[in-house]
């Protein structure tokens, strides 16, 4: 009961939250039209640092439960998986 309590409160403070927070997407926003056409433009160095930023997390967690990845891939493949490989 304490758990669905604390998950309860936590939603319940995520929408008394003020809506100041989406300003700077706006600012963002605004930096990335003004600058759209120019040879060095602030939108292709922000799109690379959403691709690195989200990449990372990704990459991490496939490399730590790599082994459980290849088992269920050789078991969605249909392939016979050996004991020892579990």
């Amino acid at each position: 009961m304490k758990k669905h309590y604390f998950i309860l409160c936590i939603l319940f403070a995520f929408f008394l939250m003020p809506n100041d927070i989406e300003a700077q997407c706006a600012m963002c926003k605004a930096s990335v039209e003004s600058s759209q056409g120019q040879k060095n433009s602030v939108a292709g160095g922000i799109n690379q640092g959403i691709i690195y930023l989200m990449l990372v997390p990704y990459a991490l967690i496939a490399f730590i439960f790599r082994k459980q990845i290849v088992t269920v891939w050789k078991l969605i493949r249909g392939k016979r998986v050996a004991d020892e490989d579990l």
